[in-house]
């Protein structure tokens, strides 16, 4: 199956965003965030990012507020770095994957400790 353009665009807006908070992001309300996903629209105007942020919810909740903030100065970078006709619209929400698989693992702990030897 060919590679659609909305996966060639999720994938550059992630490692392009990825960047940026590392390097470009000064907010001390921006923690340990990690981009761990892209999801554009077929237009290829509004974007969905998923962001894992390593901390308390509270610390996740602030960093996701201070992302929101920060949504023009990161489209506006990105509109600089990339070539599309338009950048998307960024959305940020919380990624709890992590949140998931570590709750997962910690039951299976569980049962197996149950078990009868």
């Amino acid at each position: 199956m060919a590679y659609k353009r909305t996966d060639r665009v999720n994938t550059l807006i992630r490692q392009e965003l990825q960047q940026l908070l590392q390097r470009e992001v000064k907010d001390p309300r921006v923690g340990f965030a990690t981009v761990t996903d892209v999801e554009t629209t077929p237009d290829l105007r509004h974007s969905k990012v998923f962001v894992s942020v390593l901390g308390t919810d509270d610390e996740a909740d602030t960093t996701i507020a201070a992302l929101h903030a920060a949504r023009s100065f990161l489209r506006h970078e990105l509109a600089a770095r990339i070539s599309m006709r338009r950048v998307p619209e960024l959305e940020f929400t919380r990624d709890r994957t992590l949140d998931r698989a570590m709750r997962i693992e910690q039951l299976l702990r569980e049962a197996k400790s149950r078990e009868p030897q």
